[in-house]
C-alpha cells in the first residue's frame, strides 16, 4: 500500500474539517462559538487516526519480523488484544479484545505484529464479523500456517447508545482454518483464552 504524503494529509484534514464545521451547522450549532472554534479541527484529525488503518500494509507488518521455524508445531496465542474500531453503518465506536493464534507450518512472526494486524484492520470502518475474518485471512495468507483461529468479543456503541439501548450486550465472533477445524483443537484454544 502506498504511504500518504503529508502533504496529502493535510489537504485531506482541511477537507475533512470544512464538512465537519457544515455538519455541526446543519445540527443546529452555532460553529462560531468558542468551544467549538477548533472542533472541526480536532475531529478531522481524529477520524484521520482512527482510520489510518487504510494507509497500512498488514501482510507487510508481519513479513518485517518473519523467521523459519520448521520444529514448533503447536499453538501460537496472543490474546486479550485492545482493540477499538467504528462500525461502517453509524460510525459509532465499538471496541474489545481480540484473541489470535495459530500453529506454524514453517514460519513465525514476531509476538507484537500480530497486535499490529490487529490495530490495521480495526482502524478501518469495520463490521465486527469482517474485521475478525481479515485478520485470519491475513495471517493464513501471509504466514501460510496449518491454521488459524481469531475470537474477537466487543461492545458496540451502536447498540448501546441508540437503537436497542442494551448497555451490557457483548458480540463474540470467530472464524479459523486448517487444524482448528478440528473440535478438539479448537475447544483447547478457547479453554487457554478463558484462563487468567
Amino acid at each position: 500500500m502506498e504511504s500518504i504524503s503529508e502533504e496529502d494529509l493535510l489537504r485531506k484534514r482541511e477537507a475533512l474539517a470544512d464538512h465537519y464545521g457544515s455538519i455541526l451547522g446543519l445540527l443546529g450549532e452555532d460553529v462560531e462559538r468558542e468551544g467549538l472554534l477548533k472542533t472541526p479541527m480536532r475531529v478531522a484529525k481524529a477520524m484521520q487516526y482512527l482510520t489510518k488503518g487504510y494507509g497500512e500494509d498488514p501482510a507487510a507488518v508481519l513479513r518485517s519480523a518473519m523467521f523459519e521455524e520448521e520444529d514448533y508445531k503447536q499453538m501460537v496465542i496472543v490474546k486479550d488484544i485492545d482493540f477499538f474500531s467504528l462500525c461502517e453503518h453509524h460510525m459509532l465506536p465499538f471496541f474489545g479484545k481480540a484473541h489470535v493464534a495459530y500453529i506454524p507450518r514453517k514460519y513465525i512472526t514476531g509476538l507484537s505484529k500480530i497486535p499490529r494486524v490487529v490495530d490495521i484492520f480495526a482502524r478501518r470502518l469495520q463490521i465486527q464479523e469482517r474485521l475478525t475474518m481479515q485478520i485470519k485471512d491475513c495471517i493464513q495468507e501471509t504466514l501460510n500456517p496449518l491454521g488459524v483461529m481469531v475470537v474477537v468479543e466487543a461492545q458496540h456503541m451502536c447498540m448501546q447508545m441508540r437503537g436497542v439501548e442494551k448497555q451490557n450486550s457483548l458480540t463474540t465472533t470467530s472464524d479459523f482454518t486448517g487444524f482448528f477445524q478440528q473440535a478438539k483443537t479448537r475447544e483447547e484454544f478457547m479453554n487457554l483464552i478463558k484462563s487468567r
